[in-house]
């Protein structure tokens, strides 16, 4: 169902004793998976679709979402968060992308956190329980795929960059994201819970995501809401990791020392710091600057907390923080201007937000990175960005995206 009229739900949620296991329930061809370790949830199903795009889909989603939590009938015997209500979402990164975004109440929700699990069943009004049956269905078989550059190329890449750089020592732009792509085919049948799988297990520390085609495993949190509290964790700053404990470290070291990162890393929690203030109270960077361990990176880290100051849901929030400078740049008018007259394509829903939001407008979002969008003739893009300073150089930038595709090449390939 498409629409973005108000429409009445039946919700129900039970706690249930079964699997905690959350892939298998998916469906092979449609997953609607957020995870991360041993806490998540999963859907199965559509009972609901509301599409979006343009300038206002961040406002549109929330008018809507709101129309219809007020009209929704809800039992949740468990009340924790992602309990009772939820719609997956997944949104353009640009306000002109040809990309829809949307938002998707399945008819069935598996969840897991706290050491609990509970089931919701959603249906429209007082129509029959149509949700699908709870049962674990087996992978499907194995399957490798190749992918081939895309827009710019690496030698246009490289340009890119240096233009970048060109531009910033000219002054007024102090960083722009600049992204490439890489494409593939899946063969006729691919299960995506297999690709799913692989990322959840090498990436336990970031966010398991699938939603609407889009899927991956991204490590930076845009905003979590829950019980009136507001984070998000800020992630700019890069570099390899060793290949022993003693180059690790010192890649670790230099990571944190290194005046091009720090200064990529600065604009970026400026940038999430001035987004929350008009919406945040007693807002904290907590213990500062860390550097975040992923398999194959570290990252420049910040956390950041406070209180909803004025009543703000997670939907209106990414209104505000969207796009942050660690995936568009600063200034962020003069970035995205860089950004469609050197990257050469558009971003569809990369570095966009996915996530999923609840009936009180509590939610988590990530931005979606280390990610692949599926088309519908199974072609499959992904794509990987990488900040650009005045000190950055196009080798080393363009060996950074190399890096930050690799999860989604591993896992298909």
């Amino acid at each position: 169902m498409s629409t973005s009229a108000p429409a009445t739900l039946t919700v129900e949620t039970l706690e249930h004793d079964g699997t905690r296991r959350l892939i298998p329930l998916l469906d092979a061809r449609r997953p609607l998976l957020w995870q991360r370790r041993d806490r998540g949830l999963a859907g199965v199903g559509e009972v609901l679709r509301l599409e979006y795009s343009g300038p206002t889909r961040f406002a549109d989603a929330a008018r809507d979402w709101a129309a219809i939590t007020a009209a929704a009938d809800v039992t949740d015997e468990v009340g924790l968060p992602g309990t009772g209500l939820v719609a997956f979402g997944t949104f353009a990164f640009d306000d002109s992308s040809a990309e829809r975004s949307v938002l998707i109440v399945p008819r069935l929700i598996v969840g897991t956190a706290e050491g609990r699990t509970w089931v919701t069943r959603i249906r429209l009004g007082d129509a029959a329980d149509g949700s699908p049956e709870l049962q674990p269905r087996a992978i499907g078989p194995e399957y490798r795929i190749g992918f081939l550059p895309g827009t710019p190329g690496p030698d246009g890449y490289r340009a890119a960059v240096a233009e970048g750089v060109r531009r910033i020592a000219e002054g007024g732009l102090d960083k722009v994201v600049l992204a490439r792509q890489v494409h593939g085919r899946l063969p006729a049948g691919a299960d995506l819970r297999r690709a799913l799988g692989d990322l959840a297990l090498s990436y336990p520390e970031c966010w398991t995501f699938a939603v609407d085609g889009m899927l991956g495993a991204s490590p930076e949190t845009l905003v979590r809401v829950v019980d009136g509290r507001v984070s998000t964790r800020v992630l700019a700053g890069s570099a390899a990791r060793g290949a022993d404990a003693d180059a690790d470290r010192a890649a670790a070291d230099g990571l944190r020392t290194s005046p091009k990162n720090t200064s990529e890393h600065d604009f970026a929690v400026r940038s999430a710091l001035a987004a929350l203030a008009p919406h945040g109270e007693e807002l904290t960077t907590g213990e500062g600057v860390f550097a975040l361990k992923l398999p194959n990176l570290w990252h420049l880290a910040t956390d950041i907390t406070g209180r909803i100051g004025d009543g703000s849901g997670s939907l209106d929030l990414l209104g505000a923080l969207h796009p942050t400078a660690a995936v568009a740049g600063t200034p962020r008018a003069d970035a995205l201007a860089t950004i469609h007259e050197l990257e050469g394509f558009d971003r569809g829903r990369f570095a966009g937000p996915v996530g999923w939001v609840g009936a009180g407008g509590e939610g988590e979002w990530a931005i979606a990175l280390r990610c692949a969008q599926l088309g519908a003739d199974g072609a499959i893009t992904a794509s990987a960005g990488a900040g650009i300073v005045a000190a950055s150089d196009p080798d080393a930038e363009l060996a950074e995206t190399r890096m930050k595709l690799r999860p989604i090449i591993e896992a298909f390939g």
